[in-house]
Parts: C-alpha cells; sequence; structure tokens
C-alpha cells in the first residue's frame, strides 16, 4: 500500500519496549496478556505434531510489576524440568539454547520449514514464523562461516524456540497488527558460556541479526545477556522501521515476564496504540509539504538482478514501498551472455536512500547499486474525503493552472466495489462524478 493510501487509515500499531531485552517467551507472554486467544494457540500449537513439551502460563510479579507467565518446559527422559536442570540459563528462564550438554534433536532449515507448513494456521501465521527462522539461520549461517543449508539448530531450533516463533506469529495475526514498532534493544554486558564456548554479549548471532536488520541496541551495566537471538530475529521481522509517533493513545498493555533478576524489571511491555489526530495531521502536512510545486529532488537507484526468485523480488518491493520509496518496479533485460535479468529501479527521496539500498543489498544478490540524482516537478495535491450514493471514498485532488483532476485512491475503489459487487470501472466513474459535483 502507497503512502498516500494509508494517510488516514487508523492503523493497529502495536509498540514493543524492550527496556529489558527481548526473548521468545517474554514476547509471547506479552502478547498473550494484551489478549492473543490461548485456547487457539494451545489447538495451533497441537496440529505441529511434535511432542517432548507442555506449556506453562501464569502470573508472576518483576519487581512488583504483575506480568504474563509464558513457557515451554521440556519432558526430558532422566525425568527432571528443563529449566532448572542446568546451571548456564538464560535471563528469561530457559536453559540457554547453547548450554544443552544432554542430547538433541538437531533440525536444519528444511527441517523446520516443514514443521511450520504441516501445521493448521493461516498463511499469514507460517509466512512470519518462517521469515523469523530465515533471519536466524542467516545470521547463525554468518556467524559459523557455512552455508545456510548446514546450519542446525542445535542453539534456536529446539523444540522450545520452535514454539516461541510459531507463538509470535499466531499472536500477531490473532491481535491483527497492522504495523510494529520496535524500541532499542537493551543489552548486557560480558560474557555467556555456550556450547562452543565462552561467548561476548551480544552473542554472534543475535549481533549478526541486529547488524544485518539495523536493530538499534543499547549497552545496560546488567551482566549477561538480555537479547536472545530468538528475540532479535522477532525484533527484526516485525519492526517496520518507524519510530514512536509524536502523539499517541495507549489502547492497552501487556506485560510478559523474564526469569532474571535485575536491578531494572525484566519484563517486556507490549502496547498496542492509536495514533491521535494532532499526529495524523502532521503526518499530512509533511506529505503535502513535500508534494509542493517545487522541483522537489529525487534519487533514482538502479540494479541489474538475474539469479533471484520472484518471490524474492515481491518481497523487496513491498519493503521499499514499506519505507515510504515514491515508485519501484521491474524491466525484464538481457545481460552478459544473454541471460534473462530483472533491472530493479527505485525512486525515492534523499532521506530514504541508504535504508533503501540496504534493502537492496539485504534481500538481494546484487553488490552493487547505480544512483543518479534528477529534479521532478509535481502537481499540487490534497487529499479528501467524499460521500458518494456508494458510500465514502477518498480522492486525490490534483491542480494543473486552473484546472482540477480527481484521482479516486484505489482502496476505497476496491472496497466499494467488492461490496457492492459493481466493476472497478463504473465504481471509479461514479466517484470523479460526486467529487465534481462536490
Amino acid at each position: 500500500m502507497r503512502e498516500h493510501e494509508k494517510e488516514y487509515k487508523k492503523e493497529r500499531i502495536l509498540y514493543l519496549e524492550c527496556n529489558s531485552g527481548i526473548s521468545g517467551d517474554m514476547t509471547v507472554g506479552a502478547l498473550l496478556d494484551l489478549g492473543a486467544d490461548k485456547e487457539k494457540l494451545e489447538t495451533l500449537l497441537e496440529s505441529l505434531g511434535v511432542g517432548g513439551y507442555h506449556l506453562h502460563f501464569g502470573r508472576k510479579k518483576k519487581c512488583g510489576i504483575d506480568a504474563f507467565d509464558f513457557d515451554v518446559h521440556l519432558e526430558e527422559d532422566c525425568g527432571y524440568d528443563h529449566d532448572h536442570a542446568h546451571p548456564h540459563t538464560h535471563p528469561h528462564g530457559h536453559a540457554h539454547p547453547h548450554d544443552h550438554t544432554h542430547p538433541h534433536e538437531h533440525r536444519n532449515l528444511t527441517d523446520v520449514l516443514s514443521i511450520i507448513n504441516r501445521m493448521d494456521g493461516a498463511k499469514e501465521i507460517k509466512d512470519l514464523a518462517a521469515k523469523m527462522f530465515r533471519i536466524v539461520a542467516e545470521a547463525e549461517s554468518k556467524a559459523h562461516g557455512i552455508p545456510i543449508e548446514e546450519v542446525h539448530f542445535h542453539e534456536v531450533g529446539a523444540i522450545d524456540s520452535i514454539v516461541d516463533i510459531i507463538s509470535t506469529a499466531f499472536c500477531i495475526y490473532d491481535l491483527k497488527i497492522d504495523k510494529v514498532i520496535v524500541s532499542p534493544l537493551a543489552e548486557g554486558q560480558g560474557y555467556v558460556r555456550c556450547q562452543h564456548g565462552v561467548m561476548p554479549v551480544p552473542v554472534p548471532a543475535t549481533a549478526n541479526i541486529a547488524s544485518a536488520w539495523n536493530l538499534k541496541m543499547k549497552v545496560t551495566d546488567n551482566e549477561g545477556e538480555m537479547v536472545t537471538p530468538t528475540g532479535a530475529a522477532i525484533a527484526a521481522a516485525l519492526h517496520c522501521g518507524q519510530s514512536l509517533p509524536n502523539h499517541y493513545q495507549i489502547e492497552k498493555i501487556g506485560i510478559g515476564a523474564g526469569n532474571k533478576d535485575f536491578k531494572n524489571a525484566n519484563i517486556l511491555r507490549a502496547m498496542l496504540i492509536l495514533e491521535t489526530d494532532e499526529s495524523q495531521a502532521e503526518k499530512a502536512q509533511e506529505i503535502s509539504s513535500s508534494s509542493k510545486d517545487n522541483g522537489e529532488r529525487m534519487v533514482k537507484l538502479e540494479t541489474n538482478l538475474d539469479d533471484c526468485t520472484g518471490e524474492t523480488l515481491g518481497f523487496v518491493m513491498e519493503e521499499l514501498f514499506d519505507i515510504g520509496a515514491a515508485d519501484v518496479w521491474y524491466t525484464p533485460i538481457f545481460m552478459k551472455k544473454n541471460r534473462p535479468a530483472y533491472l530493479l529501479s527505485v525512486l525515492c527521496t534523499e532521506s530514504i536512500r541508504e535504508a533503501a539500498e540496504e534493502i537492496i543489498f539485504t534481500h538481494t544478490t546484487t553488490i552493487g547499486i547505480r544512483r543518479s540524482f534528477m529534479e521532478r516537478t509535481v502537481l499540487k495535491r490534497e487529499c479528501q474525503t467524499i460521500e458518494t450514493r456508494l458510500g465514502t471514498a477518498a480522492v486525490k485532488v490534483c491542480k494543473v493552472g486552473q484546472k482540477e483532476k480527481i484521482y479516486p485512491e484505489y482502496e476505497s475503489v476496491k472496497k466499494i466495489a467488492k461490496e457492492q459487487h459493481l466493476s472497478f470501472s463504473e465504481v471509479c466513474h461514479e466517484v470523479k462524478q460526486a467529487a465534481f459535483r462536490q
């Protein structure tokens, strides 16, 4: 969806306040506390066909704050509880995946994706869970210097992390979240003992995720790990790249508990927020100001791609539009040795150029991006909401001298066409006529 199409839509925004780090169990606890359906989650997890664990749902106090306590208990053959079997536990209560000294079933990415795909859940849930695991696989691949298909998830692919990631994806879907804003991730310092030895905090996988996905981090004086690889992957997959709006209202708060005691409350706060009218008015003013006929300077980014899948190209386009690119398009081309390829072109402002380049470098195989600067003339425009005999519709009114041009917004026309069982062109014509009458 283009920026101007989102302009007046009140989105359901989730804000994750990670002042005490983030892990999978803390995230699930916070989202369940926010109102995600526990019974539906249990039914979904049963459809995975994976045993050897049971879920814990409860409440606990952290520095006097009441929080939702979610945990995955592994059922070991020797009969003792997973959470208390080993001296080295991560900050949020599970035995740290690096620290498992007893045998575990190791899974590669294909195994994990197979588990995700066989569950009885919506495609959106499966896609988000798969995205989180791919993020971790890429980070582990880089950390260990091996191909991604050789990564075995003995560190984050144990049953507890599979459950954490799938549960997070379900809760986001169940709560009907449109956009997620993530605060800087608070991390501890020092070292943590892992299966591979003593590692610095943040551990390599977490550091690689933060680097690849531009996650902001801040160091605290707490000793030990506060951001787990699973938590970092969740933040990376969900974060829209935006900051909190200047004005907002808190609709509801959910708090997930960790199991480590710091001087600050070991919790993750998840807040459903609504932008206020003041904040939306400020955004509208910014859009209006940037669209004036002032010879606005733009940047065009281009790169040739001959070995990316169609799914990758579609994903990259969505990511670029999400950060505010003015336009993104692909042109079929032939490269050397007559290889068919695509030319990716991106039109954006200088303010988001680096972010756009980062998306292209991260998600495609290119190693170089061409850029050129150009001036453009933009018609003066105004977004309006009008009443038609078919319903309310949004339009963009542009002026050429003294003449007005009316452009019905795509999402409004599509919605009316579906509701009224009319063709797209019929609705578009009616909206234009209503706009001219008003």
